[in-house]
């Protein structure tokens, strides 16, 4: 499941004061967000990993709204300064875990790659919380198929542990298979449940409740409509 940035996500951070949004692997930013973001000249750094999104965030003069991180021609090498709060914000994040130490980063899953295929151990999944803008809910998830696979639609494990909280299908569709425990969608004062074996598939724009009675531990596939 994509997690989506839209405008009032980016009014909310230009309220804190906040000039640069890295947009990782696995979020979509719908078209209000980003004309929200050039007229608040907020920066949307993408392609580009976390660490390297820090350091534009650190040298925010040198960034666009529309999304570059380049160094003007002619500025020469970045201030001492700009390097000690580029770092100091990565070991806040922990990116800086496994260098600094002799242990390294545990990864996400256990995959195998070759000739464009890609085969990822369901066991060895690890969980990342979902940030399903509703506080109480226990939700998280992790996405093991997407752009950087080449992949034309987005795969993952999600998790719902008793709870329920409203989500839009902004600019996806999504097919969900559920693995074990009960996953109820919400629509149209109507509430559907799905048991261990069946298949949910949810439109593009659809403005659903996502829950759960119990645990429930989905596969979810996701394929983004322009």
């Amino acid at each position: 499941m994509k997690k989506l940035i839209c405008a009032d996500d980016i009014e909310k951070l230009v309220k804190q004061g906040e000039n640069t949004l890295c947009v990782e692997p696995g979020m979509i930013v719908t078209p209000a967000a980003k004309d929200a973001a050039k007229a608040a000249k907020l920066t949307l750094c993408e392609g580009k990993t976390e660490a390297e999104c820090i350091a534009c965030k650190a040298e925010a003069p040198a960034c666009t709204p529309e999304g570059g991180c380049d160094t003007p021609a002619g500025e020469g090498e970045i201030s001492s300064d700009t390097i000690y709060v580029a770092l100091k914000s990565m070991m806040n994040k922990g990116l800086l875990k496994g260098i600094i130490t002799d242990d390294a980063p545990a990864e996400p899953y256990s995959a195998e790659t070759g000739g464009g295929v890609k085969l990822v151990r369901g066991k060895s999944v690890t969980m990342d919380v979902l940030d399903t803008g509703t506080p109480e809910a226990k939700a998280s998830f992790r996405e093991v198929v997407g752009d950087d696979d080449g992949a034309h639609v987005g795969a993952g494990f999600l998790e719902i542990d008793a709870s329920r909280f409203e989500w839009v299908m902004e600019g996806y569709e999504e097919i969900d298979y559920v693995i074990e425990g009960t996953l109820t969608v919400s629509i149209d004062n109507r509430t559907f449940t799905a048991k261990a074996g069946d298949v949910f598939f949810v439109p593009s724009g659809a403005k659903v409740v996502w829950g759960s009675p119990d645990k429930a531990r989905v596969f979810f596939a996701t394929y983004v409509v322009e």
